[in-house]
């Protein structure tokens, strides 16, 4: 039972798929079609079609008008389309045809033929499809070609119609007024005006952070906090390696002694040695020089502890990138970024930008949660397009947010930037327009 089923819906699968393949193909390919491919809805051995036009067989792409099995197939269709039953489905033999015709049936065609008449909607015979094979043809076969049958015929109908009609029947018989009202549509439409825009990458960073600057060359011992810890004006941040600092100062400090010992001996002998008095002048000097390079050894090592110069956010990539990283004099190592002063980097590629005024629309879509986007003004723009991080040439904008409630510093996501009123036109052939001008020089 199940078996009969599948093979049930297999067949109608292969008639549902052949009826959408007929209803596309031209005039010749649906001809080819209804003679060959019929035979995956019902099984048959050989077909003709034929029209008033043309006789159409099967398994050949043209038939040889003089060919003998040409020729009889046309006798055969022309006897029973004289006949009375030319009108309606039916089986045919051998026996029901003229003998002249029935003494070649065996040469050129099956013993069981099944005639399936095309007619139009004024009951017209636009054509005859004649089917042909070893087994008889049953009630079930005839009424499944029928359903065929009358797919094929309406294919048939609309296939000879010409252009302009077809097209009159898809549009509803108004082709002129509906292409005239769809194209002023279209029209219209080009001069609406709307909001030109671009999308960019944004981030929300500080508005003038503090930066925490190696003071001079050396190597970096500790980071005392945690990246995007709250800090405090003068809490400890990063101490500088000080072994050679310590050993600058003592060697400062033992050479400052040594200067003060010698002057101190020269002072006692200056009174009774005029030499010793000449050299009070420069030993002087050496105490001098002693005691500020001792100043400075002393100085670099107190700035080895670098502090933070305000209240905010210490803002840097990680602990361990840092710690053994030499350093340059003014290096920066982190900077301290107030959370509560907030505002939006764009940038905008070169090829997206376009004219935006100070005080456009802004909305932050953040990665984290771009369902509640923030507002924002904008309130400046680069002169010049630069190179990104990502390698693209773009423009930076710069936007400050408008509500209270402000975003992570450091979020990334994407900006959309508002800008003046144009025409719908201007704003879809602004590429176009750019790449032709690129390619014209102009």
């Amino acid at each position: 039972m199940s078996g009969a089923l599948n093979q049930q819906l297999l067949r109608l699968s292969a008639l549902l798929q052949l009826e959408q393949r007929a209803r596309s193909l031209p005039p010749r390919e649906l001809e080819f079609l209804i003679v060959n491919e019929t035979v995956g809805v019902l099984p048959y051995r050989q077909a003709a079609l034929w029209t008033p036009k043309r006789l159409v067989l099967s398994g050949v792409a043209a038939a040889d008008p003089g060919a003998p099995y040409r020729d009889w197939m046309g006798r055969l269709i022309d006897a029973v389309r004289r006949g009375r039953q030319a009108t309606t489905t039916h089986s045919i033999t051998a026996t029901e045809v003229p003998a002249p015709i029935a003494e070649a049936w065996a040469e050129w065609f099956p013993p069981h033929a099944l005639w399936c008449p095309l007619i139009g909607r004024d009951g017209q015979l636009l054509g005859v499809l004649l089917l042909g094979r070893a087994e008889p043809w049953t009630e079930g076969d005839a009424q499944l070609l029928a359903v065929v049958c009358g797919c094929y015929t309406q294919c048939l109908a609309l296939a000879d119609l010409p252009g302009r009609r077809r097209l009159s029947l898809a549009w509803g018989g108004r082709p002129a007024v509906l292409a005239a009202l769809a194209g002023l549509a279209i029209v219209l439409s080009l001069t609406i005006r709307v909001r030109q825009s671009a999308i960019a990458p944004a981030e929300a960073i500080s508005i003038d952070p503090a930066p925490v600057r190696a003071p001079f060359e050396g190597v970096v011992d500790k980071i005392l906090v945690a990246p995007n810890a709250m800090v405090h004006a003068g809490d400890p941040l990063i101490t500088l390696d000080r072994t050679q600092l310590t050993a600058r100062r003592d060697v400062a400090e033992k050479t400052l002694e040594m200067a003060r010992a010698e002057f101190e001996v020269s002072s006692q002998q200056a009174m009774n040695d005029l030499n010793a008095k000449a050299r009070l002048a420069l030993l002087s000097g050496k105490v001098e020089q002693a005691d500020a390079e001792l100043a400075y050894a002393k100085g670099l090592l107190a700035r080895a502890e670098m502090v933070a110069p305000i209240d905010g956010l210490a803002v840097f990539d990680g602990t361990s990138e840092w710690i053994g990283k030499p350093v340059a004099l003014g290096e920066r190592i982190m900077q301290i970024a107030s959370p509560v002063r907030v505002e939006l980097e764009i940038e905008v590629p070169a090829a997206d930008a376009i004219t935006f005024d100070t005080g456009s629309e802004v909305l932050f879509f953040s990665n984290v949660d771009p369902d509640h986007p923030s507002a924002a003004k904008l309130y400046f723009a680069s002169y010049a397009s630069a190179m990104t991080s990502e390698g693209v040439m773009a423009y930076r904008f710069r936007a400050r947010f408008d509500g209270t409630a402000l975003p992570r510093l450091g979020l990334r996501g994407s900006a959309k930037i508002y800008g003046p009123k144009r025409s719908l036109a201007v704003w879809l052939l602004r590429r176009p327009i750019a790449m032709v001008r690129q390619w014209l020089a102009l």
